[in-house]
């Protein structure tokens, strides 16, 4: 049975984070400075995928974590490092102290069926409930290759998921989608809701694009990100791009990767790799499971008549530049014609904010 085989490498991850509060109420003014902060629980879920320790959740469950513990189903607590995380696929990878662990079988998410039965697994408002199993809820694949539109402060990209109806409720995030094999095939990561419970319209990342950051994270300890060395129209608008049939290529990098492989500014992308280039967000699909050093395949349109080119795929020019440190808080890179590509920004000159701490942004009011 699928929830037999998946349910012991299924895990409930609970981290406690820092958070900044602003007193509002009457008698907060009285007991509290006007800002504190105070130490927050929240609750996800997530699997292991080693017998040493290997764990996969999201990255929206342990963002700002002081500390991780994972439970497994039988009670057991360990207490978890965080390899890594990876805002942009919203993937965390966390390690745990043990041996022979129960792993997750995996699946594949690229023969899924429309249709198909599938089951989410996780922990769901754990906290109300006096024992640790995994809760199974049932549906199936309502549909695949789902682009979802950035909203408010999200930070993760989220293209080429996974939709199902099987209920998806707080507490879920980071647990696996199950086939009914018990393969992981995806990553419960987000639903549509107005009351924040389910609806019956989940999302769920493929499974090979977490272990693809998985993978970056344990040899480089974050995700190298692609260049390609081009920007494409952003309009979500459904009649640009029918009337454009494809995106079209608003800058070129110069010496960059498009560039090399005779890219111009007017071609217009029909296709990437196996990816069919609708909107601005197939075109982040396409590229997000690149690695630097990939050939990299487009087919576009000139003049009327399709072509086809590879581009030799490099590291983002910003993760490369030499970075200037400014009274330790700050760090800043030089913009050049590549960085500024890639950024989009509308200057070649001055400097660059890659980071900068808390008590910086707060006393200059400077970001990233």
């Amino acid at each position: 049975m699928a929830a037999e085989r998946i349910s012991p490498a299924t895990v409930s991850v609970n981290v406690t984070r820092r958070q900044r509060r602003r007193a509002n109420r009457m008698w907060d003014f009285f007991l509290l400075p006007r800002e504190y902060e105070e130490l927050v629980p929240s609750l996800g879920s997530g699997f292991i995928i080693s017998e040493d320790g290997i764990v996969i959740t999201n990255q929206h469950v342990t963002a700002g974590a002081e500390e991780i513990i994972v439970t497994t189903g039988d009670g057991t607590d360990y207490d978890a490092t965080l390899l890594g995380e990876d805002p942009l696929s919203d993937i965390s990878v966390l390690k745990i102290e043990g041996t022979n662990l129960p792993v997750a079988a995996l699946g594949s998410s690229t023969d899924l069926l429309i249709g198909e039965w599938v089951i989410a697994i996780g922990n769901p408002y754990i906290y109300l409930l006096g024992n640790s199993e995994p809760t199974v809820t049932a549906g199936v694949v309502s549909a695949v290759g789902r682009n979802l539109l950035p909203s408010g402060n999200t930070r993760g990209v989220y293209v080429g998921m996974i939709q199902t109806d099987a209920a998806i409720n707080p507490g879920n995030s980071g647990g696996p989608l199950v086939n009914a094999r018990g393969e992981v095939v995806g990553i419960n990561a987000s639903i549509f809701s107005q009351s924040g419970g389910s609806v019956g319209i989940g999302f769920a990342i493929p499974i090979e694009r977490a272990l693809h950051v998985t993978a970056e994270i344990q040899e480089y300890g974050e995700v190298r990100r692609p260049w390609v060395g081009l920007s494409v129209a952003g309009s979500t608008r459904v009649r640009d791009w029918k009337a454009a049939g494809g995106l079209e290529v608003t800058a070129v990098a110069d010496g960059g990767p498009a560039h090399r492989a005779g890219l111009r500014t007017g071609d217009v992308l029909v296709a990437a790799g196996t990816i069919s280039l609708r909107t601005f967000l197939d075109w982040e699909a396409a590229k997000l499971d690149v690695n630097p050093g990939d050939g990299f395949t487009v087919l576009y349109r000139r003049g009327g008549r399709d072509r086809q080119a590879t581009m030799q795929v490099e590291e983002l020019p910003s993760s490369q530049a030499e970075v200037i440190s400014v009274l330790g808080a700050i760090q800043l890179i030089s913009v050049t014609p590549a960085i500024r590509q890639e950024m989009g920004l509308q200057t070649d000159a001055g400097a660059l904010i890659r980071e900068i701490s808390d008590a910086a942004t707060r006393t200059t009011n400077l970001r990233t």
